[in-house]
């Protein structure tokens, strides 16, 4: 194993390897809490191996279970495994979504020594009665607090109950909200806390910014641009966004505006997905337009740069997702565009931090007055169109309309705008005033009076009062009917 770790480039463990794989060698429960990017998957990858180096593996009943929130991060462990256990013989199976079934069971008749798995694939295989959980010796629960985001606690307490209670389990977290401190509570015994740095803290070697923009989603995205093409030092840089629908939209938006660029999120099928953090890894595209999905212990050594379109909503997602710059010691920058709704939500990063965060050419009070229209406001152009075709532009005589808006003059539209809305109300005053007749009582009423005024004249009937149907009977009532007594 140590010949591998040579081999892989690494002379000396990080705080977090230094103290959380001597007590997982003395087989001891850990709790471990260190910033992301920081080596905490290796300080429980190294000394599975060295535990899982005597003793065989049987079909269908793994010795080791670690479970990841997301795909990606699952992967990545596996190929951890791979790397610094090429010496070994241990047998590794992948569970995760988006991969054939027939192909993992395999894996898991072969038997496999190590188990790595999101919760969902898990109990799908468990259930299936593809899997005997009562030979774990070592239960492994990375990126806890990503776990309680995603909704996975239930999953991992009925997965506890299925393996041993006389297991090892090691737990890592980058944060300690109060709700994963109680979770670690429940499942570790006599646990001993590795914590190499303040709950929810930024790497020092990240440069943060904070950026002001218009609310406006094609004013944020001119606002990125901008921003993009200011930095003389990009490799390249991830883009985060808080919805999957945005993370489309801007993707397409760089696209069109010339950026070599993808995108990432959790709608795309696995296949896409892989090949895409592999494109970006292979350096064939400098931007990568993301969510969440890639904010939590992703191993892209070499980011420069982190862009948050949207400021996230939950202060702790800030602090994985400029994680994934300045990691193992080298600089990184990380730029978040923020509009006055956000505001809140930088307070709240501010508080979690610890730190006041700078501003990149003046704050939100610095702005200038928003721009009247940009080429890219494709849901403007789009609200023009729907417009025309409904009528809207042209007056009630039929002309165009003064205010039509055919060629984006905003300040003629403005200086027309009062002496418009004035015609058209004189317009309504004047047709509110004729009177309109009730089709029942031919009685006259406004025709702007509410609902009351409309039943009280629906209550007189100056006409004959008509018998039964009226005119208006049905033929199969005047058929006549032969009757036996």
């Amino acid at each position: 194993m140590l010949s591998a770790v040579t081999d892989a480039g690494y002379t000396t463990p990080t705080p977090i390897q230094a103290g959380a794989i001597p007590f997982a060698l003395q087989r001891r429960d850990i709790c471990g809490i260190a910033q992301t990017g920081t080596g905490k998957t290796a300080s429980f990858v190294l000394p599975m191996l060295s535990l899982l180096e005597k003793g065989r593996a049987r079909a269908r009943m793994p010795r080791t279970l670690i479970l990841e929130p997301t795909r990606e991060l699952a992967a990545q462990v596996a190929e951890n495994f791979e790397k610094y256990g090429k010496n070994h013989r241990l047998n590794v199976a992948l569970l995760i979504g988006g991969v054939s079934f027939e192909e993992q069971d395999r894996k898991l008749e072969r038997g496999a020594d190590v188990l790595i798995c999101t919760p969902g694939r898990l109990l799908d295989h468990f259930e299936r009665g593809k899997l005997l959980m009562s030979g774990v010796e070592i239960f492994v629960i990375d990126e806890a607090d990503r776990m309680l985001d995603m909704g996975f606690i239930p999953d991992i307490e009925r997965i506890a109950k299925m393996i041993p209670f006389t297991r090892q389990t090691l737990f890592f977290s980058a944060t300690m909200p109060p709700e994963i401190q109680k979770l670690a509570d429940r499942f570790l015994q006599n646990p001993e806390r590795v914590e190499v740095a303040k709950p929810a803290s930024a790497s020092k070697t990240i440069t943060q910014r904070f950026v002001a923009s218009h609310s406006k989603d094609y004013e944020k995205r001119a606002t990125l641009r901008d921003l993009v093409r200011s930095q003389e030092e990009l490799k390249n840089a991830i883009i985060f966004c808080n919805r999957k629908k945005d993370v489309a939209d801007l993707f397409r938006s760089l696209e069109r505006h010339g950026f070599s660029v993808g995108a990432l999120h959790g709608d795309m099928d696995q296949r896409s997905r892989t090949t895409m953090l592999q494109n970006f890894r292979d350096g064939q595209l400098q931007l990568l337009v993301a969510s969440d999905v890639a904010a939590r212990g992703l191993d892209i050594p070499d980011v420069s740069h982190v862009f948050n379109f949207d400021v996230p909503i939950h202060s702790e997602d800030y602090v994985h997702r400029i994680g994934r710059t300045g990691r193992a010691g080298r600089a990184g920058a990380a730029f978040t565009i923020v509009t006055s709704r956000e505001q809140k939500h930088t307070d709240a990063i501010e508080k979690l931090i610890g730190e006041k965060v700078e501003w990149h050419n003046g704050d939100l009070s610095a702005l200038p007055p928003a721009e009247p229209s940009r080429d890219d406001d494709r849901s403007r152009r789009k609200g023009r169109e729907r417009d025309k075709d409904r009528g809207r532009g042209k007056s009630r005589s039929g002309h165009k309309s003064d205010i039509a808006v055919e060629d984006n003059d905003v300040e003629t539209i403005e200086a027309a705008a009062p002496a418009r809305v004035e015609s058209v109300k004189q317009e309504r005053k004047a047709e509110n005033n004729k009177p309109h007749n009730n089709a029942r009582n031919n009685r006259p009423y406004p025709a702007n009076d509410d609902n009351r005024e409309r039943r009280r004249y629906r209550d007189h009937d100056d006409g004959p009062t008509p018998v039964g149907f009226g005119d208006e009977i049905p033929a199969f009532m005047l058929i006549t009917a032969n009757a036996k007594i």
